[in-house]
Formats: structure tokens, sequence, C-alpha cells
């Protein structure tokens, strides 16, 4: 069964109800043994991402999730979940995180010229650098949803799977082995979002029951 991880910082509702509308049953666990044996991961997350660490770590879960990535099994991070794999961020100076991918997360500079608005709030296209089994079927230049600040520059840009445009081009996802994370919120970025996670649910092996259309 696929897990999501409740840590407290999550818009589990709305992820776990789009992987069920796609046919797929989901385990809402915070528990270390539950993460073990999930067929695969998704960690969602919104908010600050020294606090994200820091209920990882209280939960007991930070080095659980850490050997599941290792383990090979397959991995999506959400937002945040996309991240807390890097070595730190300037949101949080001083907090590692899982550092499963070299690089830092920084803030967007402000864009007062182009009258562009921090956080980076709503839909906008992306960029598909390199094709994933995630992204199968969706097209280059497909609309996702977005709301953060802060975004990822990896040390190893051959692991940048989708690149956006606001203000600067920035990394939206990557995909690194059984690695795929987004910067965007699929849950809420309608057919193409849900087509996200049922390629991710197929991925893990998971059978698809009646789904809505």
């Amino acid at each position: 069964m696929i897990a999501i991880v409740d840590y407290g910082m999550g818009n589990l509702r709305s992820v776990s109800k789009a992987f069920q509308s796609q046919g797929f049953s989901v385990n809402v666990t915070r528990d270390p043994g539950g993460i073990r044996e999930a067929s695969g991961l998704v960690l969602p997350g919104q908010g600050a991402f020294g606090d994200c660490v820091k209920n990882l770590e209280e939960n007991g879960i930070f080095h659980p999730i850490k050997e599941f990535i290792r383990s090979g099994k397959p991995y999506l991070g959400i937002c945040l979940g996309l991240q807390v794999l890097f070595e730190g961020s300037e949101e949080s100076p001083g907090v590692a995180g899982l550092g499963l991918l070299k690089g830092k997360v920084v803030r967007f500079p402000s864009f007062k010229k182009e009258r562009l608005k921090v956080p980076h709030m709503g839909w906008n296209r992306i960029g598909i650098r390199k094709k994933t089994a995630l992204l199968e079927g969706i097209p280059d230049g497909s609309w996702f949803y977005f709301v953060h600040s802060y975004f990822p520059v990896p040390e190893d840009e051959s692991v940048i799977a989708v690149t956006c445009t606001y203000g600067l081009e920035f990394t939206a996802a990557v995909a690194a082995g059984n690695i795929f994370a987004c910067q965007f919120h699929p849950e809420k970025s309608s057919g193409y979002g849900l087509m996200l996670l049922r390629n991710f649910g197929l991925l893990c092996g998971e059978k698809m029951k009646t789904a809505n259309p």
C-alpha cells in the first residue's frame, strides 16, 4: 500500500483524496513500521523547512524515511517533500535536511520591476527537461499549481526533471533513481496532476480499483 506521511504539516486530506479518486488505497501514517512496509512513500508538506525537519525528528520518522528512500522503493515528495531532500535551506539556517540530494534551497529574490509577488502562488506552465515514468502522458508546457517562496538549487543539474519560470527559471521537479519530487502540488493541479499521481501508484505496483473518471 502507498503510505502518505503524516507529520502535521501536509495537506493530507487533499493528497489522500486525490489518490483515492484514481482508485488507489492509501495509508496515512506516522508509524515507522508502516513507512518501511509501504510499496511507495509520499511526503507532502506546507510550511517552514525547519519545522518540517523538527516534526519528522520528533515523530521518529526522519531516519525511517531516509532508509525507505535508500531502499530503492518509489518516493514522491510534494513541496516541502522536495525541499527536505536537500542539505539545507536559507529559510532555516543550520538545520540539516535529509541530504539525499546535494544542493540547497533558496528564496526567490524580489521581483519589484517585474511586479511579481513572492510567494509564487497560482498556476504556471512547466518545462519538461527529462521524461520519467511519473511524467508519462504529461505534455511539455502543461499547467500546474504552485504555492512557495523557496525552491531547490541542485548541485547536480542532471537530477532536474522539470523547470518553471517565475521571474527566473527554477527547478520545479527532480528525478533521481527511485526519487521523484515536485515543487508544485499535483493534488491541486487538475487532470495532469492526477495523472502524475496515477503514474506514481502504478509505478508502486498498486492495482487500480474503481476510480472516478
